[in-house]
């Protein structure tokens, strides 16, 4: 994370954006056959989405629901690339998801699993980050001073 960009800021995008949100629950700590393959899957996939110039993926954070919750917020351009990525057979993804379903039928209920997708239309999201590096949305498409967008959220999303 970078140095504190002092003041306020918001996003530099307009655009509609997806949040994407997935995670994973360990239901039992001592059956890591089950959950460690789970945590590690996601990595090489961000990797593989983040060295490609198109992919659709703008930024990415991983947080911890200490001591269970492993989750990753996930911002996309589209949909639709969100999708083609998921369903890609040469990409990481669909083994993944492969291993994953076969850990499951076998691991009775020893990791959750869980993801949300949030196809949000421009002006329907706004954004303020006060004495922050960029952080979430704005490390995923940069920052700009918060007068640029309107001084207040209501302005920011266009609510008079």
């Amino acid at each position: 994370m970078g140095k504190p960009i002092e003041g306020r800021t918001t996003a530099a995008s307009e655009d509609g954006i997806v949040v994407f949100l997935i995670g994973m629950r360990i239901n039992s700590f001592t059956a890591l056959r089950s959950w460690v393959p789970v945590a590690r899957a996601m990595g090489p996939m961000l990797r593989e989405l983040s060295r490609e110039k198109g992919s659709g993926l703008l930024g990415h954070r991983f947080l911890l629901g200490f001591p269970r919750v492993l989750h990753v917020v996930q911002y996309w351009d589209s949909k639709d690339k969100l999708f083609a990525y998921a369903s890609a057979p040469d990409r990481a993804h669909r083994p993944a998801w492969a291993a994953f379903n076969r850990r499951l039928r076998e691991g009775k209920g020893k990791v959750g699993f869980w993801h949300e997708t949030y196809v949000v239309p421009a002006g329907s999201y706004e954004s303020v980050y006060v004495n922050m590096p960029e952080f979430g949305l704005g490390a995923a498409t940069g920052v700009v001073p918060v007068g640029r967008r309107g001084d207040r959220a209501a302005e920011r999303l266009g609510v008079k």
